[in-house]
């Protein structure tokens, strides 16, 4: 098994609480927008909005990984491009819960808890191959995704 990391370099033990799913089989640029949409939130604020993007009543501004994603009416304030991904939303609210876990256990404030730091970014490649005409193969690859998610007390 190996030992992983985190990207966050200033963690401190009495004020960080830190979470992280690791090699999950979720889209690493869905990932990427979720964690930059809740950077910022409270821990509360940014369940409740995973929750109604799970339900399809919210969308996630799309900034980087825009290219051929329709606005979203519900997107005035920001960014106009968004999708509704689902089940990388359903993964990182578990992640969420995690934190809110972990966060109990060490005797904070669960109501000032903050998301100061999330990140998500791709992880292994998992090689298939995918027949094709006259007895040949091509490579086709499915990429493991890694969250981690760093809270504070404020």
């Amino acid at each position: 098994m190996p030992e992983f990391g985190y990207s966050f370099n200033k963690y401190d033990k009495s004020k960080h609480v830190r979470a992280s799913i690791r090699e999950v089989d979720i889209s690493h640029k869905h990932a990427i927008e979720i964690c930059r949409a809740i950077k910022g939130m409270k821990l509360e604020k940014a369940k409740e909005y995973l929750e109604r993007v799970v339900a399809k009543e919210q969308p996630v501004p799309f900034r980087s990984y825009h290219t051929k994603v329709g606005h979203r009416s519900e997107l005035k304030n920001s960014f106009p491009a968004g999708r509704y991904p689902v089940k990388a939303a359903s993964e990182i609210l578990k992640l969420l819960n995690n934190l809110e876990a972990n966060s109990e256990y060490k005797g904070m404030d669960l109501d000032r808890v903050v998301i100061v730091h999330a990140n998500a970014y791709p992880g292994v490649k998992i090689k298939k191959f995918q027949p094709r005409a006259f007895g040949r193969s091509s490579a086709r690859f499915n990429t493991l995704t890694h969250v981690e998610v760093v809270g504070s007390e404020r």
